[in-house]
């Protein structure tokens, strides 16, 4: 990969040490040392794609990585997060759990990504590819129950494209932003049709 280490690697050292310990937003990105944004948002968005237990995981992740996003798109070289964010953390005994479970699909990403098809992540599809990418945050920062897992994926395979400038990488989160786009309209309509329904059921029962 172009930033000289692997993922795994990374996140080994990263949420090492005591299992009662907690591992700090701030203390995640200066971990990175100075690595790219998509790795950083790549990195942080790695504990979604597989359940790990962690109350409100995907708007604890989400909230940093549009942060991060923000910086990004305004040029800034390294990212950085606001005091009030950055002092927040999570478990490193769930951290350390999750990486346990992740290791073997985090290692065959690793090894099938590549350059390729690289006209996918060049000039105007790059641009459509930052706008979606952006999207699947904004979803992923949203607390909309069950809906954290699509954009997940859909962020990891893109910022493996912008990474390693892999076409097919880039192909598979556009499928993923699809997938992510008709589930979350589907979990929006049923949970308005549940409200609407809890609003009549509780309109019957207060004037019969």
């Amino acid at each position: 990969m172009k930033d000289n280490f692997g993922l795994y690697t990374t996140l080994d050292r990263l949420f090492g040490g005591d299992p009662a310990s907690v591992l700090t937003l701030d203390e995640f990105l200066k971990g990175l040392e100075g690595r790219s944004y998509a790795f950083a948002i790549m990195a942080l968005n790695m504990p979604n794609i597989v359940p790990s237990g962690i109350p409100w995981l995907s708007t604890v992740t989400g909230v940093p990585i549009l942060f991060l996003l923000a910086q990004f798109f305004a040029g800034r070289p390294v990212p950085s997060l606001p005091r009030t964010i950055g002092c927040r953390g999570l478990s490193r005994s769930k951290l350390q759990n999750f990486l346990k479970r992740a290791r073997r699909y985090i290692d065959w990403l690793e090894n099938a990504v590549h350059a390729r098809y690289e006209w996918w992540v060049n000039g105007m599809p790059r641009r459509l590819l930052l706008a979606a990418w952006v999207s699947n945050a904004v979803i992923l920062a949203l607390p909309i129950p069950f809906d954290n897992l699509f954009p997940s994926i859909a962020i990891l395979f893109f910022c493996f494209a912008l990474i390693e400038d892999d076409g097919l990488m880039a192909m598979l989160g556009w499928l993923f932003t699809a997938i992510t786009a008709a589930w979350t309209i589907f979990l929006l309509m049923v949970g308005h049709a549940a409200i609407m329904a809890a609003i009549s059921m509780l309109h019957d029962f207060i004037f019969g």
